[in-house]
């Protein structure tokens, strides 16, 4: 389902059932819906009915469906056509929750998200938690991080217009529920305006923001934003991508020091926190790992590095407990050594303690040699007046091993060059990381979320 209320009524029923949940990305393909459904051991299968019409039933001969109406402000919102039903198909959920007996007996354990990875480097894997006596009850982990990471106070209320597929947004909105104490509001897709004027209206306090909705906020025009009071946002929280520092100042200089940076994953769960307040002292970072947790920085070997040395970031946090991949392929016994895990991420620990990303590891770009991190060249790219979006990913070149491609998303009716991107990156970065070749989109395949799909953009560089 897209964003909903009934998204967040089927998570909370799974608790009186004690099933698991798998959140499913709705702009996958039928085939990588299909191989979720069938590596997860679905039984059931609940969606917009707009969406399942992109199933076959043939396909889904062994699991019930269950469809429920498509919102008419999600219609409005994707210019969807006209909502049908799905004779022979799908059950409908509403009738049968008209229909059947209301649960009279507490809930039971809570088995939490069965969550996929994003499948960038082949099928997603699911990421899969065993439930038993031993482990602890998720939703009161949930209950905890109402209070020790989004700080809510009875009476607030919670915005969350990213995709809730995605753990982060997911995790936020099932901390705000099992607080008992918060409202929610569920926006369908962000709009930047829409953003200021639904916090105006319904005087927002919490909300989860990416640094491309970031970056859409700060380009609105001054008129449109000065027509809004959004003092009442006091807490907004990043994870994903770090956030350019320049954004991160320009935020806070507007809404104020309000903005926390998480490193976080789907595997692990939320790692770091950082403030405003902290960020502005230590540019770049994001904080220092979670109470109860800890981080190594690795080497291949798999040997400590010295403070200040980048290698691979392996975290312990016990908050989720372990897990495992299902249907993973390769060679894993890189994934855990002593307790800590890694998702792949490459970085470095200050001498306080607080964490540096320098990006993904296959993200790396190796040309003429240097190890270069993508992430450093967009954060700088994305400041260009006319660059509305970006991303650098390295194509193979037989001289230097790989070629440094930028992919840019100009404002309507602008364009840049390569010579001025140079131009624009000089004395900024060093010259040894500029693009050396720009291509140009109408716009860049990103989820609603923010991710980008590098893998789109580096495919037609990359042999068959």
């Amino acid at each position: 389902m897209r964003n909903a209320p009934a998204y967040l009524e089927v998570i909370e029923a799974c608790r009186y059932v004690e099933a698991y949940y798998v959140p499913l990305n709705w702009h996958s393909s039928a085939q990588e819906i299909l191989h979720i459904l069938d590596d997860s051991n679905t039984r059931v299968l609940i969606g917009h009915s707009d969406l399942l019409h992109n199933m076959s039933s043939q396909d889904l001969n062994n699991i019930e469906v269950l469809q429920t109406p498509t919102p008419p402000e999600i219609v409005e919102r994707y210019a969807l056509a006209p909502d049908s039903s799905h004779s022979g198909k799908a059950d409908d959920l509403e009738k049968l929750i008209a229909n059947g007996q209301p649960i009279t007996t507490p809930p039971l354990k809570f088995r939490g998200m069965f969550s996929y990875t994003s499948g960038s480097t082949g099928r997603p894997k699911g990421i899969k938690r065993e439930v038993d006596e031993s482990t602890p009850d998720k939703y009161e982990v949930y209950r905890g991080l109402s209070t020790t990471l989004m700080q809510l106070q009875p009476g607030d209320r919670f915005y969350v217009s990213a995709p809730i597929y995605h753990s982060a947004p997911n995790a936020l909105s099932m901390s705000c529920i099992a607080a008992e104490n918060a409202d929610i509001y569920i926006e369908a897709k962000f709009d930047a305006e829409q953003f200021l004027a639904d916090i105006d209206k319904n005087k927002i306090t919490h909300t989860y923001i990416v640094p491309t909705m970031m970056v859409r906020l700060l380009k609105l025009p001054q008129s449109v934003k000065s027509q809004y009071d959004v003092s009442s946002l006091r807490f907004a929280l990043s994870t994903g991508s770090a956030c350019p520092t320049d954004v991160k100042q320009a935020m806070i200089d507007w809404f104020g020091p309000i903005f926390y940076e998480s490193y976080g994953a789907s595997e692990i769960g939320f790692m770091t926190l950082i403030s405003s307040e902290e960020a502005q002292r230590k540019p770049g970072s994001v904080g220092k790992v979670l109470p109860s947790g800890s981080i190594k920085i690795l080497d291949d070997e798999k040997q400590s590095l010295p403070m200040g040395e980048s290698g691979l970031i392996y975290v312990h946090l016990p908050m989720f407990g372990p897990f495992e991949y299902t249907n993973a392929e390769g060679n894993l016994d890189d994934l855990h050594v002593d307790g800590h895990t890694t998702v792949g991420d490459v970085g470095y620990v200050d001498d306080e303690g607080y964490l540096f990303i320098n990006d993904r590891k296959k993200d790396m770009i190796i040309s003429g040699g240097a190890n270069i991190f993508p992430a450093e060249i967009e954060a700088v790219m994305i400041e260009m007046p006319d660059v509305v979006d970006c991303a650098v990913f390295g194509a193979p070149h037989v001289e230097y091993g790989e070629l440094i491609v930028a992919a840019v998303q100009c404002k309507a009716g602008r364009t840049v060059t390569l010579v001025e991107v140079h131009a624009f990156l000089d004395n900024k970065i060093a010259r040894f990381k500029f693009p050396r070749k720009l291509d140009l989109h109408d716009a860049l395949p990103r989820e609603d979320s923010g991710k980008i799909f590098k893998q789109r953009l580096r495919a037609p560089y990359w042999p068959k």
